[in-house]
């Protein structure tokens, strides 16, 4: 069974920022997609960056050249640098894995993390 733990989240002001990262632990499947998400307040899930195992990436196009996503295979860890962050990046950010289709959309993700916050003041 596979876990995932996030970790990284907190508080910053507008302009700052953060890493976000995701261990995963346990049995599954040598190929995978990782993804971190993220769900505001009153808010749908959203895709915010993936990576598969080959290294490939996908990173949603209201963040992209802010966040970064990339990973250390031989540690299973995932991170997510989230660099000049804004007041609506505030979230609760969730790490996913083992995705049937490698992609943004969550619904194709099996195994999801407690998820960590991330609050931008301005």
């Amino acid at each position: 069974q596979v876990q995932l733990a996030e970790s990284g989240g907190g508080s910053v002001q507008a302009g700052g920022s953060l890493t976000l990262s995701c261990v995963r632990s346990g049995y599954g499947y040598s190929k995978y997609c990782m993804g971190w998400f993220r769900q505001a307040p009153g808010k749908e899930r959203e895709g915010v960056a993936i990576i598969d195992t080959d290294g490939r990436t996908s990173v949603a196009d209201g963040v992209k050249g802010r966040f970064a996503i990339s990973q250390d295979s031989a540690k299973n860890t995932v991170h997510l640098q989230m660099n000049n962050l804004k007041p609506e990046d505030t979230a609760k950010y969730v790490c996913a894995s083992d995705a049937t289709v490698c992609g943004l959309s969550a619904r194709f993700y099996r195994t999801w993390g407690q998820g960590t916050q991330v609050t931008v003041s301005s």
